[in-house]
């Protein structure tokens, strides 16, 4: 080894080689690739913090005043009891609960799948900042998707704490122990992926805000929300109304929770009605929603 080589010896390991730096720059290109929804996950959550005090309120406050207006209110000029099924009977708190649990993470899904969607494709166009890094659009839909499922768990889990404070959660032929109660929550989220995943692809479709979320809201979640056995069992309104709460959701998934938290029984195919349904829209809704996002970014 000559003298120069000598000298050059103990720099080697401070001056990393070309190699080396290439090897560093694949590398942190992977790791978008491999982490992408996780990325896009972060920023939808960090963009909440703009709203973050009407999601705290939400869902805090608002199960709050609906369980004191059921509990203490309509509850109290509601004497009857509500047949439970085997000819058990439930207090119309007991009753109304689950369903509200469920209207709650729906709720959630109008909002998160909406204008935040809208918003990545046409005001503030994120979408596309992400689609130009090492981030897929897919991951892109994906990060929309989990994020928003974040928020639904919040809320889900805010108010079943309340219905189990409210004593709501109460198993038909036992005192009140919640011991299959908190399944409520997990279903809240399926029925808000059931009703959302749909939604997003249809927000992420749209090239102009002319109105349209509004009048979703008026016209599928608002009837949704009167006519899917929220308030009175589905089968007492005439049956030309009751094909609302069939294709509804709200109604698959209030049936479930009720199953959950009072021992509604249900029979093993309605079961798996009830869990198909909500399944087959959420993954539906997803599977387009994804090639959507792909579409439009790609443009």
């Amino acid at each position: 080894m000559t003298s120069l080589q000598q000298a050059q010896e103990p720099n080697r390991g401070a001056h990393p080689t070309l190699d080396d730096l290439r090897a560093e720059a694949l590398e942190a290109g992977r790791r978008p690739r491999r982490y992408g929804t996780w990325y896009a996950t972060e920023h939808m959550l960090r963009a909440m913090r703009a709203y973050g005090w009407t999601i705290l309120v939400g869902a805090l406050a608002q199960p709050l005043v609906y369980l004191f207006g059921l509990a203490v209110g309509l509850a109290a000029l509601i004497r009857q009891e509500i047949p439970a099924g085997d000819g058990s009977t439930v207090s119309y708190l007991v009753f109304v609960a689950p369903a509200l649990l469920m209207t709650a993470t729906i709720a959630v899904a109008s909002e998160e799948f909406t204008y935040p969607v809208m918003a990545g494709f046409k005001w503030r166009r994120y979408f596309y900042g992400f689609n130009a890094s090492a981030l897929s659009s897919p991951q892109i839909a994906n990060g929309v998707a989990v994020a928003a499922s974040a928020r639904m768990l919040f809320a889900g889990a805010a108010y079943y704490a309340f219905i189990w404070a409210f004593g709501a959660v109460f198993p038909l032929v036992t005192v009140p122990a919640p011991a299959t109660g908190w399944i409520s929550v997990p279903i809240g989220l399926l029925a808000g992926l059931a009703f959302g995943m749909p939604l997003m692809a249809y927000a992420a479709s749209l090239e102009q805000d002319k109105g349209q979320f509004a009048l979703v809201q008026r016209f599928v979640f608002m009837p949704m929300f009167l006519f899917s056995g929220t308030f009175y069992p589905l089968w007492t309104l005439p049956v030309w109304l009751q094909w609302i709460g069939w294709i509804s959701p709200l109604w698959h998934a209030t049936e479930l929770g009720r199953m959950t938290t009072f021992g509604a029984p249900i029979d093993p195919v309605m079961l798996a009605v009830h869990l198909g349904y909500l399944v087959v829209l959420a993954g539906g809704g997803y599977l387009l929603a994804r090639r959507i996002f792909t579409r439009r970014l790609a443009k």
